[in-house]
């Protein structure tokens, strides 16, 4: 079964990355269920910028490590979104 790395840009413009099996169910529960991350909660609407699919979810967690690590700056450049602020 595959997942998918998303990165979310918060209404405060904040970015987050999680992993889902259904992405758009998960943005689903970030804007409106309280099975959304506490991060988002408080950062509601929050906007789908980026997906990466991947085989399963070990390699999806690890991907989401990896794009953790890097700078918000490496992030915008990975969305290829230079509007973000």
């Amino acid at each position: 079964m595959s997942y998918s790395v998303y990165i979310l840009q918060c209404s405060d413009g904040t970015l987050y990355t999680g992993i889902a099996k259904d992405v758009d169910k998960r943005i689903k529960e970030h804007n409106s269920s309280d099975k959304g991350a506490k991060y988002t909660k408080m950062r509601r609407p929050v906007k789908l910028m980026y997906t990466e699919d991947l085989e399963d979810r070990s390699s999806a967690s690890k991907r989401e490590y990896a794009i953790k690590q890097l700078t918000r700056k490496e992030k915008k450049v990975l969305i290829n979104d230079e509007d973000i602020c």
